[in-house]
Formats: structure tokens, C-alpha cells, sequence
């Protein structure tokens, strides 16, 4: 259960103001909160945090132990530099009525955004990918929602300063651990 409540918390944290988040809010500002628009992008988390899932069932199998360790520290790393150093665009300049361009979109941001990197590197370093995949789904699920129910609590100052607080104690979380588990700390 510590790796499902975790990452859960994790993801939510880390979801704030991303760029996926961003873009789900972007639209229902200026389409209104269309229900296509919030399903697709509950659509679009659900399957990238089960791809996230897949991919750490997968390595969970090839790496010993003390490899896991390691791994979440570059995982949790990833994860603070995206949401350091990528900053999502304020609203779509042209946007499509088109859901399909959208989802497509919605995949390519959160394929490599920092929830699912947390999902990845949470359900290797817990060995439980299925509970963190779990947190996963529902975290994004949590954040998307939350974009198209309030979309303009997240064209705030606050909003973005706490993406990039969200982002420095991920990286030095990823620091402690790394050195932590080299023997450094």
C-alpha cells in the first residue's frame, strides 16, 4: 500500500501546472467544458500511466535490488527537470475542434512528463508496479479533471511557482537517495 499512497501524492504534486494540465484548461477556457474534451484527456492519462506501468513491469524483472534504488533516484531525477526546465504554453494558439487531435496531443506531453516518469520509477523502486500504475491512473485521472472543472486556477503565478517548487524537492529528493545509496550520506 506505501507504493499505491506515494505515488499517488507524488503524481498529484507533480502534475500541477503540466503541460498536459495546462492544455486541458487552455481548451475548456476557450471551448467550455465540453465533455469530449475531459474524456479524452481521462483517456489519455489513463493509458500512459498503464504504459508507465507496463514499461516498470518490465525492468522490474531485469534489475536486482540495489539497482531499483538508483533507478528511482533518476526517475524522481527526470521527473524534477521536467518540471524545472519545461514550461507548458499558456493557452493553444489554434485550437481544434478535434478530439482525436487532442488525444494525440494529451499522449505525446504526458508520455514523457513528470507523473509518468514517477510512475515508472515508483513502481520499479516499490517492486509493485501494479499499485503505483493504480496511482497512476487515478492521479492523472485527478489532475485532468481538475483542469476542465476549474480552468483558470492554473493560468495563476501560484500555480507555476508551485510546479517549479514541485520540481526542485523532487531533484533533491533524486540527490538524497542517490547519495544516500552510495554511501555518500
Amino acid at each position: 500500500m506505501p507504493a499505491f499512497y506515494l505515488t499517488l501524492i507524488a503524481v498529484l504534486l507533480a502534475g500541477i501546472g503540466a503541460r498536459d494540465q495546462v492544455t486541458v484548461a487552455g481548451l475548456a477556457l476557450r471551448q467550455g467544458p465540453r465533455p469530449g474534451i475531459l474524456v479524452v484527456a481521462l483517456a489519455s492519462a489513463g493509458a500512459t500511466a498503464v504504459f508507465a506501468t507496463w514499461a516498470a513491469t518490465a525492468l522490474l524483472a531485469q534489475l536486482p535490488p540495489p539497482a531499483r534504488t538508483i533507478f528511482v533516484a533518476i526517475a524522481l531525477a527526470l521527473a524534477g527537470l521536467e518540471s524545472l526546465i519545461l514550461r507548458p504554453r499558456r493557452n493553444p494558439r489554434e485550437p481544434t475542434h478535434s478530439l482525436g487531435a487532442l488525444l494525440l496531443v494529451l499522449l505525446a506531453h504526458q508520455v514523457t512528463d513528470a507523473a509518468r516518469f514517477l510512475v515508472f520509477g515508483m513502481g520499479v523502486g516499490f517492486g509493485a508496479p501494479l499499485a503505483s500504475g493504480a496511482a497512476g491512473i487515478l492521479g492523472g485521472g485527478v489532475l485532468v479533471a481538475f483542469a476542465w472543472g476549474w480552468p483558470h486556477l492554473l493560468d495563476t503565478a501560484a500555480a507555476r511557482w508551485t510546479r517549479r517548487g514541485v520540481g526542485g524537492v523532487l531533484s533533491l529528493v533524486a540527490l538524497t537517495i542517490f547519495l544516500s545509496e552510495i554511501g555518500i550520506l
